[in-house]
């Protein structure tokens, strides 16, 4: 089968869906707050737990031998059998109809809402778009829209866009190995591009290790909630355009609108590039 073919035979996953079960517990949302340098006191059970915090359950539970090369589970299951090697996260869409609340029992749903083959500068792309609904014994709380691109094993340099100038809010991060480590552990994520060193640079061909898109999506929402404490999030989109690693720290930027109760936010390289374009609603 021709890669074409095989690109577009994943198409077939479109609409297959699995289910998820979880508790939401307190440790890892004592964790997340550590490793955000945050000093919030544990929550309590019947408490709203921090926006995204979605992210921290449900998680991939595959075994050891079932993880592919890069730490991933092996395709062909639920995500499509996509022929290309390198995967990041692209972006998300989220909508927030009330917060997670500690100690509920929670289901997500997700669904293959789209399969897009493409060929860009670096030859093919192929775009997923994963649709996740989370409920409670009360009915829907959130839906993320979530969206992977897997790249082959060359690509060319993303272009750059210059960061907004004005930034309201701005908070300087340092993305050291540890961060990096604690978010994978909290977040079970294997992915070896975020703490195995020579495999991203000898195998992937990365600078250093790649700061991860959730991670980098958290650490905006976390800045909106240091500079407006209290707000409860309606709604969060955002888009990675190029990648961040730890050879060098990144800036959190924010600009609101508080008319519409709106802010732009956005990270900053330390080139001056926009790395991730966000906006929330609260």
């Amino acid at each position: 089968m021709s890669v074409d073919a095989a690109l577009e035979r994943c198409r077939d996953w479109i609409g297959r869906s699995e289910e998820r079960e979880d508790t939401v517990t307190v440790a890892p949302l004592v964790s997340l707050a550590a490793l955000l340098d945050r000093d919030d006191p544990p929550p309590r059970a019947g408490e709203a737990a921090p926006p995204l915090a979605h992210w921290l359950y449900f998680l991939p539970s595959y075994r050891q031998s079932a993880a592919g090369p890069d730490g991933h589970a092996a395709r062909g299951e639920f995500l499509p059998p996509v022929p290309l090697p390198r995967r990041m996260w692209a972006g998300s869409r989220l909508e927030f109809l009330r917060p997670l609340v500690v100690g509920s029992r929670v289901r997500r749903v997700s669904r293959i809402a789209d399969v897009v083959p493409k060929h860009g500068r670096s030859g093919a792309l192929v775009f997923v778009t994963v649709r996740h609904e989370v409920s409670d014994p009360g009915g829907l709380v959130l839906s993320d829209e979530h969206d992977i691109v897997y790249r082959g094993e060359t690509a060319a340099a993303a272009p750059v866009s210059p960061a907004p100038a004005g930034a309201a809010w701005e908070r300087e991060i340092h993305p050291d190995p540890l961060l990096l480590f604690r978010y994978s552990a909290v977040t079970f994520n294997g992915h070896r591009i975020h703490y195995d060193h020579p495999y991203v640079t000898r195998v992937e061909g990365y600078p250093g290790l790649v700061v991860h898109g959730p991670l980098i999506a958290t650490l905006l929402v976390d800045l909106l909630r240091r500079s407006k404490p209290g707000v409860t999030l309606r709604a969060y989109s955002f888009r990675a355009l190029r990648p961040l690693f730890d050879t060098a720290n990144f800036s959190t930027c924010g600009l609101p609108d508080e008319s519409k109760r709106t802010a732009r936010l956005w990270t900053r390289d330390a080139g001056g590039a926009m790395t991730m374009d966000a906006t929330a609603t609260w």
